[in-house]
């Protein structure tokens, strides 16, 4: 397994993986940027600064998150939101097939161990609220706002 440290506007980025693909995405307070960036991980470093960077709204990269069964089918749902929208936990939940099981896939998307290219931060309550966010709400809101970049315009 190889690990980079990369900056993004959200804080420092961590990126684990290896040839059978990238198996942690996450973000730290602070921490040490990188000098190199291994050979296996320069694609998906590539990405996410298009990301951010707002050139790229979908992820190519090989994924190989660690997790059991039934956590990689919730994280398999999440890849089916698309950029720019979101759904609520209880949308989800429908359409995973059993809607008893609201909290275990609230739990499940919280440990989402590959952030922002399996997009948990496009669920959010069913009133519409950003809640449930690992990442930290204001992360969420961030996320979201970036991928919706529309915004209201004053009458006056």
């Amino acid at each position: 397994m190889e690990t980079v440290y990369i900056n993004s506007p959200l804080g420092i980025t961590t990126i684990t993986g290896d040839e059978d693909g990238i198996s942690v995405i996450s973000v730290m307070k602070e921490g040490e940027i990188s000098a190199v960036v291994p050979e296996v991980l320069q694609e998906a470093v590539l990405q996410l600064n298009e990301y951010f960077e707002g050139k790229r709204t979908d992820f190519t990269l090989k994924l190989n998150p660690k997790g059991t069964e039934f956590q990689q089918k919730v994280w398999k749902s999440l890849l089916e939101i698309p950029y720019g929208k979101t759904v609520s936990y209880m949308d989800q939940t429908k359409k995973l097939g059993d809607i008893k099981a609201i909290r275990a896939v609230a739990s499940a998307n919280g440990k989402n161990p590959l952030w922002i290219v399996v997009p948990c931060h496009r669920v959010i309550g069913t009133n519409g609220s950003l809640t449930g966010y690992a990442g930290e709400i204001w992360r969420k809101k961030w996320l979201l706002e970036h991928e919706n970049p529309i915004k209201q315009q004053s009458l006056f």
